[in-house]
């Protein structure tokens, strides 16, 4: 029989579990999963039961935090190694995550979870061998692995990120989730160089979705499009999130800078959302 993982709770669930301890009340539903699934716990007066198991009551908790139980307490979800990786809840329950204060994920108008099924339904995945650069919290992948790809290889530079993505429900790999299986290829690499052993042509699809420029410029250098365009299958997709940093402050406009250098690699992109998407051309090398 599985057992459940240990719960998660924010800000929110901390309330309702005082709330209903103050109130008298002996049950109360509440997601543990980030808004994945409903459940019920028992309320006592020193502690609430879930799945058989007790935990303390967390009588402090901070907005913007996940908190994780470590055995013995509840801890924020957010681990400093090379920088500061935290899990971020959003108002859409999957959640995103930072790298020291910076936001990866897009969360104002739309779930990031949702937003990764839009962008991966834009290379139609069945069937197919997906790169998956910058692996991130899995989103790209789980929808990929919904949308029947054959295999998914992706890459995340960041041990802190994958150990993020461990606590993460909403991640394909987790341990809230059914075993991914072998369709799922998760690496622990930095793309910009693990992409040097992939073989020409190996993909039938890529999905680029790099931390902004000013961390990791050399994602998005003519070299880089150049071993994109490499291993990517003539006629194949590629969707390669840009946003619109300094759109504004400073009038730069990256997409169209990212469409440049991707058609020099002999990309024919065009501007789709929040990024670009381009396909491969008989040519790419």
């Amino acid at each position: 029989m599985r057992v459940a993982p240990a719960p998660l709770l924010t800000e929110r669930e901390c309330a309702a579990f005082i709330a209903a301890r103050a109130a008298g009340e002996a049950n109360l539903e509440c997601t543990l999963d980030l808004g994945r699934t409903r459940s019920t716990v028992t309320v006592a007066a020193n502690e609430w039961i879930w799945e058989g198991r007790s935990f303390p009551y967390a009588e402090r908790c901070r907005p913007r935090t996940i908190y994780h139980w470590t055995g013995s307490a509840f801890d924020p979800a957010a681990r400093y190694t090379t920088a500061l990786f935290k899990l971020v809840p959003t108002e859409w329950g999957p959640p995103t995550f930072e790298i020291d204060g910076i936001k990866m994920l897009p969360t104002a108008k739309v779930s990031p979870y949702a937003d990764a099924e839009r962008k991966v339904g834009l290379v139609a995945p069945r069937g197919k061998v997906v790169l998956d650069t910058c692996g991130g919290l899995g989103y790209f992948a789980a929808w990929c692995l919904r949308g029947g790809a054959a295999r998914v290889l992706s890459f995340e530079k960041h041990a802190g990120v994958l150990w993020l993505r461990s606590l993460n429900p909403w991640s394909p790999d987790s341990p809230w989730q059914e075993p991914a299986g072998a369709a799922l290829e998760l690496k622990e690499g930095d793309i910009a160089q693990e992409i040097q052993a992939l073989p020409d042509r190996s993909v039938d699809a890529i999905l680029h979705d790099p931390p902004r420029f000013a961390i990791a410029g050399e994602l998005y250098s003519q070299a880089f499009y150049g071993q994109l365009a490499r291993v990517l299958r003539p006629g194949g997709m590629l969707f390669h999130y840009t946003g619109a940093p300094n759109s504004l402050s400073r009038g730069r406009e990256l997409a169209r800078e990212v469409s440049t250098r991707l058609q020099r690699a002999g990309f024919a992109p065009e501007l789709n959302g929040d990024g670009v998407l381009a396909r491969a051309g008989a040519r790419s090398r």
